[in-house]
This record gives C-alpha cells, sequence and structure tokens, in this order.
C-alpha cells in the first residue's frame, strides 16, 4: 500500500504549507486599505424621523 509510505508525498505538503504561510502574509499585507476613513466620515450626528401615525 503505497498510502502509508510518508516519504514521497509528506515533503511536499509540508513544503507547500510552508509556502503558504511565509508568502501569503507578505502579500496581505502589501495591499492598502482604500476606503480609509476620514473625520468627515466619522461624524456622528443623527437624524431622527418623525412618524405622522405615532
Amino acid at each position: 500500500m503505497p498510502q502509508l509510505i510518508p516519504d514521497p508525498w509528506f515533503f511536499i505538503f509540508l513544503s507547500s504549507w510552508m509556502i503558504i504561510f511565509i508568502l501569503a502574509p507578505q502579500k496581505i499585507l502589501n495591499h492598502t486599505i482604500l476606503n480609509e476613513p476620514t473625520s468627515k466620515a466619522t461624524k456622528t450626528s443623527h437624524s431622527y424621523w418623525t412618524w405622522p401615525w405615532s
């Protein structure tokens, strides 16, 4: 049963996960946030609705 011999596929499995864990965070963190909040966007004024039947 060749599935029980871990030599051929275990190294490929470990090396692919190591590449993902090393390269993926660097590529993800290189992206900039497009919609950075500004002081105008964080305005806290509330406009309340008036209901005619209340």
